[in-house]
């Protein structure tokens, strides 16, 4: 019978090829199609290696001590300049009272003598304290058997008398060193309370002035910054280490600087340790302030002429570390041993060489005639910006 003749055979014998040419189309179709991957690569190069502790620090010290003055009434005579070299003592103004400032000088005054007979009489309340305490301690020499009650006790009266003398001394010392401060600071003579060079200096003769700020004295001693530190990154610092600081208001600069001191006891706070770390600076910076918060880095470890990758290169696992390699334009996987690292770079001690080029990321793009899509290898985010870009066959 004649296909042709019959029109359901017919259809059902049209639809069959059509359908088997779409086949063989979209065969066709998928046979060319290609993977294209893009490399993003860094050539390994020779180096320097820094590591370091960043922390936050405040100024303890600038080298710039302030001159204030409690006294009242008119300046009579100025004896220096800015940039005047002056010594401890060194007269720097005179001023003519008024009645205030004359009243508060006499209560200084006063209270000045008043901690000075106290000293004297504490440091001979000390000597005999001493003369009675030496005194029984010899009666019982050689009874350290045999002592007997009365004598323990003389003996425990004698040097408790003696140790609390010796507190009253000290005592009085800091309560004269006090008063002292507080007649400099009433005395219509304003002298250097340090030797350094005078800066701001605001007096003139005639002025009226009822006290405050008189002048800075810049010092030849070198600020100093604190930081405090956790129990791991203590661990890695030295005395004698460079250090780099950097402040907010003050862009532009930055400050060089060594480890000084550390302080291996710590203080806990809300159960956590910090251990305190002195930082001298290198040179005078008197654009820093006391108190002021600076950015601080410690370096612990620089690493000279060393084989160097991104680190975002390196991938460790079961604790083996591997770079993809690129030769022959396609990405080979080598072994690789580290050494130090950082946030940016790692050091590689064997497997590779300087030249070779490492990948850091890489992005898989399909293309077909209708459609396109993407694939992304595992090294996708994780690179850093920069580097070549290679384009390779998939596989």
């Amino acid at each position: 019978m004649n296909i042709r003749n019959n029109p359901f055979k017919y259809g059902v014998t049209t639809l069959v090829l059509l359908l088997l040419v779409g086949l063989v189309g979209k065969w066709v179709v998928g046979k060319t199609s290609q993977n294209k991957v893009t490399y993003q690569t860094s050539r390994v190069e020779k180096g320097t290696l820094i590591t370091s502790v960043s922390a936050s620090g405040t100024i303890l010290s600038t080298g710039m001590l302030t001159v204030n003055s409690n006294a009242t009434g008119v300046i009579k005579k100025v004896y220096v300049k800015d940039g005047d070299v002056v010594s401890i003592g060194q007269k720097i103004a005179e001023i003519i009272l008024d009645q205030t400032g004359l009243e508060k000088y006499a209560s200084a005054y006063a209270s000045y003598v008043q901690a000075q007979n106290a000293v004297n009489s504490a440091n001979n309340s000390l000597r005999s304290a001493i003369a009675s305490a030496e005194k029984v301690l010899d009666e019982v020499k050689g009874h350290d058997t045999d002592e007997t009650l009365t004598q323990k006790e003389s003996r425990t009266k004698a040097e408790v008398a003696r140790d609390n003398a010796y507190d009253a001394t000290k005592s009085a010392a800091a309560n004269f060193t006090t008063a002292a401060y507080a007649l400099r600071l009433a005395s219509p003579v304003i002298t250097a309370p340090y030797s350094g060079v005078v800066d701001n200096f605001g007096l003139v003769e005639g002025l009226v002035v009822t006290g405050g700020k008189v002048a800075d004295i810049k010092m030849d001693t070198l600020p100093v910054v604190a930081v405090n530190l956790n129990e791991v990154d203590v661990s890695k610092i030295k005395i004698g280490q460079k250090v780099t600081l950097t402040a907010d208001n003050l862009p532009d600069k930055t400050f060089t600087g060594k480890v000084a001191t550390i302080d291996k006891t710590g203080i806990v706070t809300s159960n956590v340790v910090s251990y305190a770390v002195n930082i001298r600076l290198d040179n005078q910076a008197f654009d820093l302030l006391s108190n002021m918060t600076v950015s601080v880095q410690i370096m612990t470890n620089v690493k000279t002429d060393v084989v160097l990758v991104p680190s975002s290169s390196v991938q460790t696992a079961n604790n083996q570390s591997t770079v993809q390699v690129m030769k022959d334009g396609k990405p080979t996987t080598v072994t690789v041993e580290v050494g130090l690292s950082n946030d940016s770079q790692t050091e590689i001690t064997s497997g590779l060489n300087e030249g070779d080029e490492v990948v850091i990321s890489s992005t898989t793009a399909t293309s077909k005639s209708s459609s396109s899509g993407s694939d992304t290898s595992p090294f996708s985010g994780v690179g850093r910006a920069g580097g070549n870009v290679r384009i390779g066959p998939g596989f």
